[in-house]
């Protein structure tokens, strides 16, 4: 139990730390131009395959959702989908605000503590019904 829930909690770090960072790296893809639709999503295509910057947080997040493959076939699917995702959620908030984007509204901080609350008890709820295993 103890490594699926740490595989699933390095998916949702890998997954929400590189969303800002993906996000950055190919905000200047609105800047390619042309006149054709094809033209234009060939241009994009090659803007983000040379795009070192892009690539190396897309890698990661990737590994991210391999790992999360791998770990779908020993882990529970009422555990593991809701932790990775709002884990997910919460990386996203914490990296982009060390990134220097808005810092989080009371909101957030609040949603975000909720989202540990709830997935800390979803997973004492599976471990008590013994449900999951060590």
């Amino acid at each position: 139990m103890i490594s699926q829930i740490l595989k699933l909690i390095v998916v949702g770090l890998l997954w929400g730390a590189t969303n800002p960072v993906i996000k950055r790296k190919s905000k200047d893809i609105q800047k390619v131009k042309a006149d054709s639709k094809l033209i234009q999503f060939i241009l994009e295509l090659k803007y983000l395959a040379t795009n070192i910057q892009y690539l190396i947080p897309m890698a990661f997040n990737q590994l991210g959702s391999v790992l999360y493959f791998i770990t779908l076939q020993e882990a529970d699917l009422t555990l593991s989908v809701p932790l990775a995702n709002s884990l997910t959620f919460v990386f996203t908030a914490v990296s982009g605000w060390i990134m220097g984007e808005e810092i989080p509204k009371k909101s957030t901080i609040f949603g975000v503590f909720l989202v540990i609350l709830g997935t800390l008890l979803c997973c004492v709820d599976k471990y008590e019904r013994g449900e999951l295993k060590s």
